[in-house]
């Protein structure tokens, strides 16, 4: 009898259909039946000794919560008996409803239960406690999870002995994970945690990459690229990273008719066993990143929102670089500027800031001008080894990109048909933020423009990187990044911008609260008590846009 190994997962959902993903324990035939009429059902298919299926719900009514249950050939297997959680849903949306989205970066997996977690509450867990133990509390739409779900390269001690038993350590790539099996340990780890199994369940979740996933400043430059692939473990950790992540994420971003027409999907159930086509699609995207495209777009009524490649899409060529190849740069433009009027708010979701602290954003583009040779070899050599080794990668490092999602944010919330807001959506920096920016007058969009940065959601940072990053804001630091600009002599960003709040650290999530052409940002951390389970505090609660009567 097949049972369920991993999910469900409720992923796309729309006013009369959804998406619902699982792991089984052998091939079966993967049922999902909702007490409101609504089911669906997909047989598995095979990716190397695992069996999955995303099974497409139809006859959903709008503005309903139908609970469900899925089966396997026939058995039911969730919700799995005495449930202490209350029962799985599908809520549909409404015309005109308000929509909420929670996000966030950077879950590294949950201790072992019983054992301390060295890095504090997991906000996703908390999440997950307050919605099932506190009926009728304001629960997100859709979580938005904006890199870094797994960390292939700082595995926890669990997976660390799991590793040890199964291989020598001794070899490389040592304690990181090493080929697709052991990504699935990873997700088993991360999402078979009770509250995350639930919360996972019962609201729709949209994800992408960044580059824990893979490993630590995946695609950071040429150079970068050239030492990993001399490594003799990086060909099977980049092939089995981007077919687990086809698998377990972006599969669920695409919507019941992208999923019909989708020639991998395709390509994989066709046959008793897909992962060789899986395999091939991965090499393929490896080889010619340009020929893959990992973004997307989703509408929820009349928010859009972009969920932007920032690490498989780059270019790293030097001299060239840029963020997004030409053809995703196409995409992105295309999306953000179909349709004028069609939307309220634009949310572009990218893993990496947009706005960073001023000192760090000069820092980035000082050491692109210096890898560019703006000083010559000896400090190309410099600026490589700065960028590597601090991780200078962010927007700011491809300037020639930062300045084109300058101009496209200005062009797509600007003239008669503007939306209220335009938001860019990060995580990746473990800290929390609201940037604003400033264009030169005259000039400027009509939105209200802001960068909403949060990170993590279960994760820490140093001490000495949170002094950085205070430092970073501050007017000594903003005056040492402007000596950085002289010293490359690299142009000046053409758009000013301050920190309107945080910086905060610690466990959160942000939650955009948007209804007509309103919109409301709200920061959670997650607080352990003692004596008491952890809880969502917030910590900021504020208007982005006027109210309208």
């Amino acid at each position: 009898m097949a049972g369920l190994r991993l999910g469900p997962l409720l992923r796309y959902v729309d006013g009369s259909s959804a998406t619902v993903w699982v792991e089984a324990s052998r091939p079966c035939v993967a049922e999902v039946r909702c007490a409101g009429g609504g089911r669906g059902e997909a047989r598995t298919f095979q990716i190397a000794g695992h069996h999955y299926a995303l099974v497409p719900v139809t006859g959903l009514a709008p503005g309903t919560a139908s609970a469900y249950e899925v089966l396997l050939d026939g058995t039911p297997v969730w919700p799995p008996p005495e449930s202490p959680f209350p029962p799985s849903e599908i809520r549909t949306p409404a015309e005109g409803d308000t929509v909420r989205v929670a996000f966030g970066s950077c879950r590294w997996a949950a201790p072992p239960a019983g054992e301390p977690d060295p890095v504090g509450p997991d906000a996703l867990d908390t999440l997950a406690d307050r919605l099932a133990t506190e009926p009728g509390t304001e629960r997100p739409d859709v979580l938005l999870l904006l890199g870094d779900q797994v960390y292939a390269d700082e595995t926890s001690k669990a997976t660390g002995r799991w590793l040890a038993a199964r291989r020598n350590l001794a070899d490389p790539p040592g304690d990181q994970v090493a080929d697709y099996e052991e990504y699935t340990h990873l997700y088993y780890e991360s999402w078979l945690d009770p509250e995350i199994r639930w919360l996972l369940s019962t609201v729709s979740s949209c994800m992408i990459f960044d580059d824990h996933d893979v490993v630590d400043d995946w695609n950071t430059s040429e150079a970068w690229l050239a030492d990993m692939r001399a490594t003799p473990w990086w060909r099977e950790r980049i092939l089995s990273g981007l077919m687990s992540y086809w698998v377990y994420q972006h599969l669920g971003n695409l919507s019941p008719a992208e999923l019909a027409t989708d020639p991998v999907h395709a390509a994989v159930r066709a046959t008793p066993d897909g992962t060789d086509a899986l395999r091939a699609h991965a090499a393929e995207a490896d080889r010619e990143p340009a020929s893959v495209r990992w973004s997307y777009r989703r509408d929820f009524g009349r928010v859009r929102v972009l969920m932007l490649d920032s690490r498989a899409a780059r270019v790293l060529e030097e001299g060239n670089r840029s963020m997004l190849n030409p053809g995703e740069a196409r995409w992105l433009r295309d999306q953000a500027l179909d349709t004028p009027g069609s939307y309220d708010h634009l949310l572009i979701g990218t893993s990496l800031p947009w706005l960073l602290p001023h000192l760090v954003h000069d820092a980035e583009s000082w050491s692109a001008a210096l890898c560019r040779g703006e000083r010559g070899d000896r400090w190309a050599r410099f600026g490589e080894k700065l960028r590597q080794g601090a991780d200078l990668e962010h927007w700011a490092a491809f300037p020639d990109s930062f300045e084109s999602l300058t101009r496209l944010i200005a062009e797509a919330g600007s003239g008669a048909d503007a939306p209220a807001t335009v938001l860019v959506l990060s995580g990746d920096v473990h800290h929390a933020y609201v940037a604003e920016p400033s264009w030169p007058e005259p000039g400027g969009p009509d939105a209200r423009v802001l960068q909403l940065t949060c990170s993590p959601v279960h994760n820490s940072i140093p001490l000495s990187i949170k002094l950085g990053f205070r430092f970073g804001w501050s007017g000594t630091g903003r005056a040492l990044g402007r000596w950085f600009g002289r010293h490359g002599r690299g142009a000046r960003p053409s758009i000013d911008w301050r920190r309107t709040d945080g910086p905060w650290f610690g466990n959160h999530l942000m939650t955009l609260t948007l209804h007509g052409r309103s919109a409301r940002l709200r920061l959670d951390r997650a607080r352990a008590r003692r004596g008491s389970r952890a809880r969502l505090e917030t910590r900021s609660d504020s208007a982005l846009t006027v109210p309208v009567d």
